[in-house]
């Protein structure tokens, strides 16, 4: 599969485009799942509500998601997908539809991994994670997958004090790098953290990954990087989850913005989170539905056109009855931005000083059961 063309992303539109935009463009509701929270995790306060389940189970129920909406999966190599069970999936994805979107190198569990994987300072576990993100971009270039999301949670510190904070990071990025031209042509989309399971991680935020971006991509050297690089592709990309972003203290559509404006944008991991406090990875559109909507809002005045990967723990329900429950909020909430007055909008945010309080009166009506039970808003009225 050619690479994903995200140009159009960092398109700059006239106020008349962006309404002509906004009234032709609907986001094409996709979606993928990642297949590790198909089975109970460990935790660290509490033994399993359920029984653990195998893939082959995992992949059994979401099968049964297809005609929910469910249209990819996502797994980490090697412990999810590897070369030892390719042809479980594969035949998964030709026996059902539902295709292998992304292969995610598996940087944060293992023992070896405890001071670090790309960025480590003990050269035999870099090594390791190197030539581990290096057979997870050759298995993406086998499935034609859309991309490799690298997260890098391990990546990190506790005690600031002495730390070479420039070397940790090229550590990681000269790693990076080199994992991308030992397989090259693979977009990697990059997902921060701002801390956990490390109490600080590296390039915990989007503009940290953006900054990640242009450091990793200045060193590609193959040349098939560098073709796609010099015809204005990126191939460091991101994959911002909601509940990182507001870990971090983020507002979820300024973060999107970032790499939508450089075309980086490779796909968004989707759920809700409480600002700040621990990863929650609740179900979508539980906390701050607003931001959802405003976060979608964003993406479709950018032209978005992946995937809504939902990447949720659903520790008291059925996964299945979870997932269908996060798509539905998507939906519902793409529909809401679908009826609202474009041109109302863009308006008021256009010129603040003549529309005072007029949008965030629109929205209380917008999101209102009974609008009509409200007094009516007056139209605005372009100068």
């Amino acid at each position: 599969m050619p690479l994903v063309d995200l140009r159009n992303q960092a398109q700059r539109r006239s106020s008349e485009a962006a309404l002509r935009h906004l009234r032709s463009f609907e986001l094409d509701l996709k979606f993928s799942a990642g297949i590790w929270f198909f089975s109970p995790p460990f935790s660290r306060f509490h033994e399993r509500y359920s029984d653990p389940l195998t893939i082959e189970r995992r992949l059994e129920i979401a099968a049964g998601l297809k005609d929910a909406g469910l249209g990819a999966l996502e797994a980490h190599y090697p412990n999810e997908i590897s070369e030892e069970n390719l042809d479980l999936w594969r035949s998964f994805a030709r026996d059902t539809g539902i295709r292998v979107l992304t292969v995610i190198p598996l940087l944060f569990w293992d023992r070896q991994f405890e001071f670090g994987s790309l960025s480590s300072p003990i050269e035999a576990a870099r090594r390791a994670a190197i030539d581990r993100t290096r057979a997870a971009l050759a298995l993406n270039t086998q499935l034609d997958t859309d991309f490799a999301v690298v997260w890098p949670g391990i990546d990190g510190y506790e005690n600031p004090f002495g730390q070479d904070f420039m070397a940790m990071r090229d550590r990681f990025a000269d790693g990076l790098a080199e994992a991308m031209d030992g397989s090259p042509g693979v977009r990697i989309a990059f997902e921060p953290k701002p801390y956990e399971p490390r109490g600080r991680i590296l390039y915990g935020t989007t503009p940290e990954g953006l900054l990640l971006a242009r450091h990793v991509e200045d060193q590609l050297a193959h040349s098939t990087n560098r073709t796609l690089l010099n015809d204005g592709h990126a191939l460091l990309c991101m994959n911002p989850e909601v509940g990182h972003v507001l870990m971090g203290f983020e507002d979820l559509p300024y973060a999107l913005s970032w790499p939508l404006s450089e075309g980086r944008l490779a796909h968004v991991h989707l759920n809700s989170q409480p600002l700040g406090n621990y990863d929650q990875d609740l179900n979508v559109g539980v906390v701050s539905p607003e931001q959802l909507e405003a976060g979608l809002y964003t993406l479709k005045m950018h032209g978005y056109q992946g995937y809504f990967g939902i990447d949720i723990n659903p520790e008291r329900m059925p996964v299945d009855v979870a997932l269908r429950i996060s798509m539905d909020a998507v939906r519902a909430a793409n529909d809401r931005i679908n009826a609202m007055d474009h041109a109302s909008i863009l308006e008021a945010c256009a010129h603040p000083e003549r529309h005072r309080g007029w949008l965030e009166a629109y929205l209380v009506r917008a999101r209102a059961s009974y609008p009509s039970m409200l007094p009516p808003l007056p139209p605005i009225r372009p100068a």
